[in-house]
């Protein structure tokens, strides 16, 4: 196991007439990764403003570990599977992280 987080960034278009279930079920995943998996530290949902189509998802995990079990778990599978025709594109940004600080809490 590395010591080293794995930060990801999703750019995601969604089909528009799904937005509200597609927003749900992203939803309904976040709160099981973050309730469930130890090792999934943060995950935020971000909608481009003026873009209503368009989300950013910032995913942050203990290390590479954590983040291949994040993708075997039943509330991603479920996820995956269900937005699987929702999603117009999905462009995944692996990343190098250089310093990661937060106060942050639950901000919703």
């Amino acid at each position: 196991m590395s010591d080293q987080p794995l930060v990801r960034l999703a750019e995601i278009e969604i089909d528009p007439d799904c937005l509200d279930e597609y927003d749900a079920l992203l939803e309904e995943e976040i709160e099981a990764s973050i309730a469930r998996e130890p090792g999934v530290l943060m995950l935020y949902a971000l909608r481009v403003r003026g873009q209503p189509i368009q989300r950013r998802l910032v995913e942050v995990y203990a290390d590479e570990d954590a983040y291949r079990a994040h993708l075997q778990s039943e509330h991603f599978l479920k996820y995956k599977t269900g937005t699987e025709k929702m999603v117009r594109s999905l462009r995944l940004i692996e990343t190098d992280p250089l310093l990661l600080r937060s106060r942050l809490g639950d901000l919703t």
